[in-house]
């Protein structure tokens, strides 16, 4: 009788009691391994291989996939201050680990992209990729203000100056009557865009010409910049004097409450906002609380501090005003009106050497004016126009504009502030002009005029004339011909960038103030947004020295010593500004408003 197998039990595992045959034992078991052997290198050279092979394009897809999504990234519409990563760009590295093992790939190591930081501002930055659109990272957004803030201003303008009746020179968008016939003595004027053009309205005229500027946006998210139509010159001018602190404060709090509450201003925390007060820095920085103190406090309201404002003279130690050229007489409406003037200007002979327009200033002791003046009485090729009170040549534009026209170098000392609008009639007259600080000019109206200043203009230190009696005639004398001609023909090809077009018409090729004032601006903020992506922060910033680093160039970000520090050097208090001198010069400036050239 035959014994049954155990169930469960290989043969190789039977007793040696058992009935089998060794031999087919040991067949069996060579066939098992040769069977195991066959088995592993088939799986290791056919199937693995094929698996790792189409994982590879696989892989290659999947890289391919997520290079494309981040390129056209950029070409997405996005809806305002809201924007959305790309799904591709959202995954997480344990996703992406997943996806590769269901593929097979469990050792495959992919570089996972760095999820990107996504600004409100980011849409309008792309603006500037599209080269199909001219108006591509150009884009300006105005603030509908309540016209609390402008209009109603002009609607009271023969409140808006102590000793002015400003209503006349707020007619034709800020640039005042035309100049009559009798003013245009020996035809110092062209025919056409010549206006008696106050020297602080450019409230208006920079208003007035935004609404010719073709790149304008209802949509805040497109834009590179956002202006604010505050009429800021205007709002100080009407309180300067008998109104206390609340008073003149009143609408500069006002707007930047308004402000702080719209969408718009949450984009940058109103870093991309920008205004323009037409007067002198010092009517907006006032430095206490104190009741007989000067101006307002504007450029000191931490909403200010964020925002760009344009002024007809800056602070050298503040980063948040910036200086444009003062309005001049000549607005015009056409390019040719420019080319026809600049070759005038080119032909013109002129007998004199150097000329200087301008009062004394007694009351200071540190003011050179009475020594220039003395040397303009003295000198047989100097041309001095005396401006006092009462009746004067200073009063009429055409005498002034008739001197300059007539003279090489026309003398610019500083005026009751740095700065003065006369050199910006000099140079419209194809003057050279001659400075005595670094703050009439130099440091003031970089955006417009050249950072090489010897191109155009010439610089005498103020301590020359003061503590050395140089003589400007010989200083001037020692300048050949042929380097005259040069500087002469670099201010006249200025002229374009230094007047205010006509706002109601626009020119055709030539960039005029207001152009480049809103160029710099876009071009501010746009460096600005670039430096927040990239996590660019100046740490070593000194706010003190903002007039050094508007002289910087391109890419420089470090200031160190400079030649002009003693010009700079007064002392400061807490807020880095000269307390003293800066409201007392404020002050001046008022008094001797109704001068025309103080």
């Amino acid at each position: 009788m035959r014994r049954r197998r155990m169930a469960g039990i290989l043969p190789f595992q039977m007793d040696k009691g058992t009935s089998k045959n060794p031999n087919s034992r040991i067949c069996f078991l060579a066939s098992l391994s040769a069977f195991f052997w066959f088995f592993l290198f088939y799986f290791h050279f056919m199937i693995l291989n094929k698996n790792t092979t189409n994982n590879n394009i696989n892989s290659s897809d999947l890289h391919l996939h997520l290079d494309l999504d981040h390129s056209t990234l950029s070409n997405l519409p996005k809806t305002p201050f809201q924007f959305q990563s790309n799904p591709v760009h959202a995954t997480n590295e344990n996703q992406l680990i997943d996806e590769n093992q269901k593929m097979g790939v469990s050792d495959l190591k992919l570089e996972t992209p760095k999820s990107e930081k996504v600004y409100p501002f980011m849409r309008a930055l792309r603006t500037g990729d599209n080269k199909s659109d001219p108006c591509g990272g150009r884009y300006i957004y105005v603030h509908d203000l309540p016209s609390r803030f402008n209009e109603d201003m002009l609607k009271e303008c023969k409140s808006l100056s102590l000793w002015t009746n400003m209503c006349k020179f707020t007619t034709n968008a800020g640039l005042g009557p035309p100049l009559e016939e009798d003013n245009n003595i020996e035809g110092v004027f062209s025919e056409t865009g010549w206006y008696a053009t106050n020297q602080f309205a450019v409230d208006v005229i920079f208003s007035n010409r935004m609404k010719q500027y073709e790149c304008l946006t209802s949509d805040a998210s497109l834009a590179a910049a956002i202006f604010v139509p505050f009429y800021a010159g205007f709002d100080i001018a009407r309180y300067l004097w008998g109104y206390n602190i609340s008073r003149r404060d009143a609408a500069s709090l006002d707007l930047a409450d308004w402000l702080m509450k719209r969408p718009e201003w949450k984009i940058m925390n109103g870093r991309d906002h920008f205004l323009v007060g037409g007067r002198i820095t010092w009517d907006f920085r006032r430095l206490s609380e104190e009741e007989s103190d000067w101006g307002n406090k504007l450029l000191f309201l931490p909403a200010a501090k964020n925002m760009s404002m344009l002024v007809v003279e800056s602070s050298p130690w503040n980063a948040n005003d910036f200086g444009i050229p003062y309005p001049t007489y000549f607005h015009p409406a056409k390019d040719d009106d420019v080319f026809i003037w600049q070759e005038r200007m080119r032909n013109l002979e002129r007998k004199w050497l150097f000329s200087f327009a301008g009062a004394p200033r007694p009351d200071n002791p540190k003011s050179i004016r009475g020594q220039i003046i003395e040397q303009c009485r003295r000198s047989k090729v100097g041309k001095l126009l005396e401006c006092d009170f009462g009746e004067s040549k200073c009063h009429s534009p055409s005498s002034i504009m008739q001197m300059f026209q007539s003279s090489l170098f026309c003398l610019q000392p500083q005026g009751d502030s740095y700065t003065r609008r006369s050199a910006f009639d000099s140079m419209l007259a194809g003057c050279i002009p001659v400075f005595f600080h670094p703050g009439s000019a130099y440091t003031q109206y970089t955006w417009h005029l050249p950072k090489n200043y010897t191109k155009y203009s010439v610089f005498i230190p103020e301590d020359d004339i003061r503590k050395r009696n140089v003589s400007i005639e010989e200083r001037l004398r020692q300048i050949p011909i042929e380097q005259v001609k040069i500087m002469r023909e670099e201010v006249i090809s200025l002229i374009p960038r230094l007047v205010y077009a006509d706002p109601r018409s626009k020119l055709e090729t030539l960039k005029d103030a207001f152009d480049v004032s809103v160029q710099a601006v876009i071009y501010k903020v746009t460096n600005l947004r670039k430096d927040i992506i990239e996590d660019r922060i100046d740490e070593n910033f000194i706010e003190e020295n903002s007039w050094k680093y508007a002289l910087l160039d391109e890419g420089q970000r470090e200031v160190g010593p400079h030649e002009w520090d003693p010009f700079f050097s007064k002392p400061k208090d807490g807020n880095g500004d000269s307390s003293d001198s800066s409201a007392e010069a404020a002050k001046n400036s008022w008094k001797n408003e109704q001068r025309s050239h103080s």
